[in-house]
């Protein structure tokens, strides 16, 4: 079983940007299809942007395509979303999720797809 650790979260004015991190502890994420949901108050939890394992695929909401961007550094052994031009709509609890792969190619939207969670990190966006 992977753990994952979130952070990076924080408030930010609308218009600004942060960077979630994510890491395994205990073990390498390297077979893993990793992926970044997030969840606002009364609201069902989203996915925001996914990965393959080999990163050659990615997918993103609507609602932030354009703005934000993730990546996973396999040196590092870490997940990142990169989040720019942050609105107030983007206010949410943001969760690192992993989900062993088949394929090197595969991506997963949906939250029943994934194994692993993180605890969440807290992002809040001011108007």
């Amino acid at each position: 079983q992977v753990q994952l650790v979130e952070s990076g979260g924080g408030l930010v004015q609308a218009g600004g940007s942060l960077r979630l991190s994510c890491a395994p502890s205990g073990r390498t994420f390297s077979s893993y299809a990793m992926g970044w949901f997030r969840q606002a108050p009364g609201k069902e939890r989203e996915s925001v942007a996914v990965v393959s394992l080999n990163s050659g695929r990615t997918y993103y909401a609507d609602s932030v395509k354009g703005r934000c961007t993730i990546s996973r550094d396999s040196a590092k052994n870490t997940l990142y979303l990169q989040m720019n031009s942050l609105k107030p709509e983007d206010t949410a609890i943001y969760y690192c999720a992993g989900k062993r792969s088949p394929g090197i190619w595969n991506t997963y939207t949906g939250v029943r797809d994934y194994e692993e969670w993180g605890q969440g990190t807290q992002v809040t966006v001011s108007s």
